[in-house]
């Protein structure tokens, strides 16, 4: 079932619009593909109609419907396997060294879709001896509402599980919930869940030593890259790191930042001559 040119327009328009992602032409079969179940789930005729539906009601559910079903992105545990062992390697032994007095430890996840990213960064720093009795925190923010309410419930299908997570891990942190998998209060003790915007004014989220970004600036345009990286250097910590997708980088984006490599990957740190000039 396609999408009629004018009713595209008008998804692109509202998705950069609530989101800064930008959409282009092409990309028409990954909005039918997404919207197409939304539409026979409202007993419309075909994807225009849904849209139709849109544009007669700015302000209702099916705008956030729209939107919320093109920003969401499929996900897996330790998915790319080099920043976890990134953090278990270098970043943790070279953090909590530096902490030893105060021993807390933030990280942030800014795109953590169904949950599976804070929850393995919970269970690598769950993990690390070096952190036994900390104050540890992982804040997973999402664009979504439908996907911050399913990282609050914690709750996994087998199939879901069997991306990324192994055997020895999922019996550890996960106890059976009927024919699915919740994860244990240890590991929901650590973590905590918000809605967040990140091309929108931030509200206050203190300062992170470790935050993660991944794979979502590639669908910005430049100025909203510029704009989001900004924010992110005022929530970092003067010593701690930003890791980014496997394909994004903030060269040619912003200079404030530095290439750390690490092992087969590489992560992200202010420029100590930015934290200088202020």
């Amino acid at each position: 079932m396609t999408i009629a040119p004018d009713s595209f327009g008008f998804v692109c328009d509202l998705v950069r619009r609530e989101s800064a992602i930008v959409l282009e032409a092409g990309k028409e079969y990954l909005v039918e593909s997404r919207l197409l179940p939304l539409a026979r789930a409202q007993g419309d005729a075909d994807i225009d109609a849904y849209v139709a539906r849109a544009r007669r009601s700015p302000h209702g559910p099916v705008v956030r419907e729209i939107v919320e079903a093109l920003t969401t992105n499929e996900t897996s545990w330790f998915r790319d396997s080099e920043p976890f062992v990134a953090m278990r390697t270098k970043l943790v032994p070279e953090l909590a060294a530096a902490r030893s007095t105060s021993r807390r430890l933030r990280v942030w996840s800014a795109a953590c879709s169904s949950g599976q990213e804070p929850y393995s960064i919970a269970m690598n720093l769950l993990d690390a001896p070096q952190l036994a009795g900390w104050r540890l925190e992982v804040l997973g923010t999402d664009l979504s509402l439908e996907m911050v309410e399913r990282c609050r419930n914690g709750r996994y299908s087998q199939l879901e599980m069997n991306r990324g997570l192994p055997a020895s891990e999922l019996v550890r942190w996960f106890e059976r919930d009927g024919a699915a998998w919740r994860v244990r209060p240890e590991l929901a003790a650590v973590t905590s869940f918000r809605q967040l915007n990140l091309v929108r004014p931030l509200a206050p989220l203190g300062q992170f030593d470790l935050i993660f970004l991944r794979n979502v600036l590639i669908y910005f345009d430049l100025e909203t890259k510029r704009d989001v990286l900004r924010r992110l250097r005022s929530l970092l910590a003067p010593d701690g790191y930003l890791f980014m997708g496997a394909s994004e980088t903030t060269m040619g984006v912003d200079d404030s930042w530095e290439r750390v490599p690490i092992g087969r990957g590489s992560v992200y740190r202010i420029k100590q001559s930015t934290w200088k000039d202020g």
